[in-house]
């Protein structure tokens, strides 16, 4: 009956367990059980822009991202090349 299941992948790297592979494991379950599993995946502790893709690919219902992601996600260092040579 929870709305939202929230497991913080970050921590989990940090003990050496697979957050990721925990992320695939739960949307592969809840999506078994559409009828009966109305929980959403709430990712927590994510790391790098690289998860944020990573859990949205697996199907993650909300992720919730620290702005120092946010500011790595919309900066890009070839497309500020690009801005200083005037390609864009």
């Amino acid at each position: 009956g929870a709305k939202y299941v929230s497991p913080f992948i970050g921590r989990l790297d940090d003990i050496s367990s697979e957050g990721l592979n925990l992320i695939e494991e739960i949307v592969t379950i809840y999506n078994n059980y559409p009828e009966t599993l109305n929980t959403k995946v709430l990712v927590a502790s994510i790391r790098s822009p690289l998860q944020v893709s990573q859990v949205a690919q697996m199907g993650a219902d909300v992720a919730t991202i620290p702005p120092k992601i946010i500011k790595q996600m919309i900066k890009h260092p070839l497309t500020d090349i690009g801005f200083k040579d005037g390609i864009f």
